[in-house]
Formats: C-alpha cells, sequence, structure tokens
C-alpha cells in the first residue's frame, strides 16, 4: 500500500467520523466544530486528487467562511447555554431506514453507469482562467455568486435578530 494510499484512507476515515459526529453531537458548538473537520478532510481528498485549486477554495470558501458563520450563529442563538437536549427521538428509526433507501438507489443509479477513461487533462492554467471569467460575467455565473453572498449576509442578520434579547413592554 503506498502513502498516497494511506492518507486516503486515514482522510475518509476522518471526514466520515467527523460527519457522523456533526449529527450525533449533542451541543451545537461541537457540531459545527466536527463540520470544520469534515470540510478540512475534503480539501485533503482535493489535493489527493491533485487539484490544489478546489482544496484551497474549500479552505477559503467552506472552513473559513461558512463554518465560522455558522459558529457564530449558534454562539449569537445561546442555544450554547442550555442543556444538551437527546438528539435521538421517535423519528429516528423512520429517518435510518429512508437514508438506507436513498443508499440503495443511489448504488443502484452508480452501477448502471458504465466505467469511463479519464478525461484526458487540460492545461491547468486555461481551466483556472476560464473559471474566473465565468465567475464575473454577466453571462456565466455571477448571478448564482451574488444570490450566496446575499444569503449568507440574511443568515447573519437573522442570527443576530433571533439573539436579541425580546424588548419587554411597560
Amino acid at each position: 500500500m503506498t502513502l498516497a494510499q494511506l492518507i486516503f484512507l486515514a482522510a475518509a476515515a476522518v471526514t466520515l467520523v467527523a460527519a457522523i459526529m456533526v449529527v450525533t453531537s449533542p451541543r451545537l458548538i461541537h457540531a459545527g466544530l466536527w463540520l470544520i473537520l469534515s470540510l478540512a478532510g475534503i480539501a485533503v481528498l482535493f489535493i489527493l486528487l491533485d487539484n490544489g485549486f478546489l482544496a484551497v477554495v474549500q479552505v477559503a470558501i467552506y472552513i473559513d467562511a461558512i463554518a465560522i458563520l455558522i459558529i457564530i450563529a449558534v454562539m449569537l442563538t445561546r442555544a450554547v447555554m442550555s442543556d444538551a437536549d437527546r438528539q435521538i427521538n421517535r423519528m429516528g428509526l423512520a429517518a435510518a431506514f429512508a437514508s438506507l433507501i436513498l443508499l440503495a438507489g443511489l448504488l443502484a443509479m452508480v452501477l448502471q453507469v458504465p466505467a469511463a477513461s479519464p478525461a484526458p487533462l487540460v492545461e491547468a492554467e486555461v481551466n483556472l482562467d476560464a473559471l474566473g471569467r465565468a465567475l464575473v460575467d454577466v453571462d456565466g455565473f455571477i448571478l448564482p455568486f451574488e444570490v450566496a453572498s446575499v444569503m449568507l449576509v440574511a443568515a447573519l442578520v437573522g442570527a443576530i435578530l433571533v439573539a436579541m434579547a425580546p424588548a419587554r413592554g411597560d
């Protein structure tokens, strides 16, 4: 087994365990921290795929921006201060069953796709140049890019409104 395979297995295991801990963690702040670890594992997988650009984007956008925004929003809601409630409820069994059905459907769909030869490698600078132009081109991805930024601002404003103490009527 090569070093790259060992790193892949370790990164995949860390990512999987962290993803499971995100949904089973009793405290929201811990779930946010596990999310950061899970996203970091995905960045390592991008590095193993020789795609440094997507690894940097993963770190810069998801880990730095969205994970920190999630942690700030969680802290602002004061849900961190309350006692931890049970994370398992009566719908847990139904959710596990629905997850298994989804997994079976996805596996059936993936197994129907014939194996394809890898795409020929193109010059990396050409792809990055085209991506950069598409992000700021009016006919490209500027509208989804701006919608995502507006949604992030709206989430932050919503977190501040939720965190504000209610006004007492005298």
